[in-house]
């Protein structure tokens, strides 16, 4: 395990026709959208390769084959919603001994390797640290002390996730540090707007 006990959890779904990114897909087609949640799982693993943490690959229906790389540990997502699955790969992080968790998934490529820094880096001043997403969600959540309390009761997938995880913060009494508000790609209008951006050119 690394030795500074920092650990950054990613959800991936096993890349599957038919499979991912499903919103996307009834825009654009299974296949296309198939191809660009596989650049954007590249995006990810581009951010968090030269992070100074352990990463923990939790992978929604099958552990792949296993990469060569000593910071790279594989588990199965928990059965249940994604507070339920979020609680126990953060509970899993924590067992294992670390001290500062970071959570994200594979939906926000303008995700950097400084924007992580500096997520680990907030949590000397706070207890949690939060990405926002523009949708009233989170493509990050970091915390340097497990608190299971944040993943009830929350209404997923809707644009009051980031308010109610918020108000769950200040019942506990804790701190918390917001990092800059990015996009996740959930349609094709948001893909296209990353494009635009970007100045990317995808083919």
């Amino acid at each position: 395990m690394n030795s500074e006990k920092r650990a950054i959890i990613i959800f991936q779904k096993n890349p599957e026709l038919g499979k991912v990114k499903t919103r996307l897909a009834q825009m654009i087609g299974d296949e296309e959208a198939l191809k660009i949640y596989e650049y954007l799982v590249d995006r990810t693993f581009d951010a968090v390769e030269d992070l100074n943490a352990d990463k923990l690959l939790f992978f929604s229906r099958f552990i792949p084959d296993r990469s060569s790389s000593s910071s790279h540990f594989y588990y199965l997502q928990k059965e249940g919603n994604l507070g339920d699955k979020m609680r126990d790969a953060f509970g899993t992080a924590f067992d294992l001994g670390y001290s500062k968790v970071l959570i994200i998934g594979t939906d926000c490529p303008e995700i950097s390797t400084e924007l992580l820094e500096s997520a680990f880096d907030s949590l000397e001043q706070a207890q949690v640290t939060i990405g926002p997403a523009a949708d009233g969600g989170y493509y990050l959540l970091g915390m340097r002390n497990y608190y299971p309390e944040l993943f009830a009761g929350v209404n997923w997938s809707t644009d009051s996730v980031l308010k109610e995880t918020i108000s769950k913060i200040d019942e506990l009494e804790s701190s918390y540090l917001l990092l800059e508000t990015l996009s996740d790609i959930d349609t094709e209008a948001d893909w296209n707007a990353y494009l635009q951006r970007n100045g990317i050119v995808y083919k």
